[in-house]
């Protein structure tokens, strides 16, 4: 499914695409005939009700679906063209790829640099402490962390505030050099003010990153993507312009659910 005004969209490069992606956790068929075309550089929202299939449908771009047991993926999944559910998949490669950043903040009981450098060391991507060293400031950097912990970088990453944290997450994120990012509902465990913040990072970011972000936040939603789809019962109801989506949806169950008639 394309967004529905891409025509007047030069700009609109697609750089995930599924076609007729259906997934089953046993005999649940928990997507159904997924179509969704996502454009690179912009933020794309995925919304509906709870248990409507949005984080099911977002670890289908990392594959991180292939951790739960039991469960069976039909269909394409697409990123820059190639399908990323053959079977010779290199998926330390994908998942480095097309980052992800979970609903809590998972940083590591080691210290900010520990946690910043995990990554790197696992995927060896660098020589020596110079080149690491460069990176860590340069992930800091992007999430807008390096000042305040420049000096810390010792401490304990538990040690942060629940938004420093999620940043820091972010950053563990960046530095891997993904083209993806995936955020599953990142600013739930957040107060108003830190997730403002974190939206406005977003907002930064997506001018070098291609971010999918799930959120049961409509407000949200509107707020800080470009594109939004709307799911409902593991089918995707509506994709397009995140403006139109919210002023002038074109189905009736996009309507009820944004009116609040539901969810």
């Amino acid at each position: 499914m394309l967004p529905a005004d891409s025509d007047n969209y030069m700009e609109f490069v697609p750089v995930i695409e599924t076609q007729n992606l259906n997934l089953y956790y046993d005999d649940f068929l928990a997507l159904s005939n997924v179509n969704i075309t996502i454009p690179a550089q912009n933020i794309t929202a995925i919304i509906g009700p709870s248990g409507c299939g949005k984080s099911t449908l977002l670890r289908c771009f990392n594959r991180m679906n292939d951790l739960v047991e039991n469960v069976r993926t039909e269909g394409k999944v697409l990123i820059e063209n190639k399908n990323i559910l053959e079977p010779d998949t290199d998926l330390i490669f994908l998942r480095r790829k097309v980052g992800m950043v979970f609903q809590r903040p998972n940083v590591f009981e080691l210290s900010i640099h520990s946690n910043l450098a995990f990554g790197l060391r696992i995927h060896r991507m660098l020589n020596g402490k110079d080149e690491l060293m460069h990176a860590i400031r340069s992930g800091l950097e992007h999430v807008g962390l390096w000042d305040e912990l420049k000096g810390k970088l010792k401490n304990n990453a538990r040690s942060l505030s629940l938004e420093q944290q999620q940043r820091l997450c972010i950053a563990r994120v960046l530095i891997l050099k993904p083209d993806i990012i995936l955020l599953d509902e990142p600013c739930s465990a957040l107060d108003p003010i830190s997730t403002l913040k974190i939206e406005e990072l977003l907002r930064v970011l997506k001018k070098e990153f291609t971010l999918v972000i799930v959120t049961h936040n409509m407000q949200q939603a509107a707020r800080v993507s470009d594109y939004t789809g709307f799911m409902y019962l593991g089918r995707l109801v509506e994709f397009g312009v995140t403006d139109m989506v919210f002023t002038n949806p074109k189905e009736k169950l996009t309507e009820n659910y944004i009116s609040g008639r539901f969810g």
